[in-house]
């Protein structure tokens, strides 16, 4: 698995290298945002960790840039000083999967790594349909199914429900869902995410007993959760 670090102290940028290379990942340190956005270009990563305060560019507009032009398929931990829960709110606003509090705890560090990574092998698009629980979604023809029966869905209603879908376990801030959705920002005063999100709620019956439920974190985003006993993605049988 191929990491990209950025961190500007050095002697941090150090000790993440060295607790991520003895847990056997590949370890990229990038000491700016510059670098770090300029090997995006040529070479891809598993997964990303964004210091927030670095010399040129702050973690939270690298990150941005990061969604704006690769999607939301990288996980992306911010490993920050800043412990106020606004600051982490601004950071899982901009697309963050996760962050991590300084100092380090290697023991930590490695858990939210690996768990992360599961998660987005887990929700890698199929070139096909492919199946969450009870659901089948057919990206082909924009329909998804419950048990064989198709749920009839408007289409912003499909594209939010699919990229839940294709993002199993992962918290999606609220600009997040507007920007992948709507490509815009959505005004905090605006019913419309909501009216979507109840819709997909109601249509797909969004439930534990079809096996998921998708919940609500105060303030930072939605979750779609597999309950117990049932597996990830996986391709459907045609």
């Amino acid at each position: 698995m191929q990491i990209a670090s950025l961190e500007d102290d050095l002697d941090q940028a150090r000790h993440i290298q060295q607790v991520l290379v003895s847990a056997g990942y590949t370890c990229h340190s990038y000491q700016n945002g510059r670098d770090l956005l300029a090997a995006l270009r040529s070479q891809s990563f598993d997964l990303i960790l964004l210091d927030w305060q670095v010399p040129d560019i702050a973690g939270d507009e690298v990150l941005r840039h990061i969604r704006a032009t690769l999607g939301m398929q990288i996980p992306v931990i911010f490993v920050t000083s800043r412990t106020l829960e606004q600051d982490l709110v601004e950071g899982l606003q901009a697309g963050a999967d996760d962050y991590v509090v300084k100092p380090l705890r290697p023991a930590e560090l490695l858990a939210r790594v690996s768990a992360l990574l599961r998660r987005s092998q887990a929700a890698l698009p199929v070139p096909g349909p492919f199946s969450v629980a009870d659901y089948r979604i057919d990206p082909a023809t924009r329909s998804i199914s419950l048990r064989d029966q198709t749920v009839t869905l408007a289409p912003k209603e499909f594209e939010l429900a699919q990229l839940f879908f294709r993002n199993v376990g992962r918290l999606l801030s609220r600009d997040v869902l507007a920007e992948s959705v709507w490509n815009r920002e959505i005004p905090a005063t605006s019913r419309t995410l909501d009216t979507h999100l109840s819709n997909i709620r109601q249509k797909l019956r969004l439930h534990p007993e079809n096996g998921v439920r998708l919940v609500s974190s105060y303030a930072l985003g939605y979750r779609l959760e597999l309950i117990d006993g049932n597996t990830t993605v996986s391709p459907a049988t045609i």
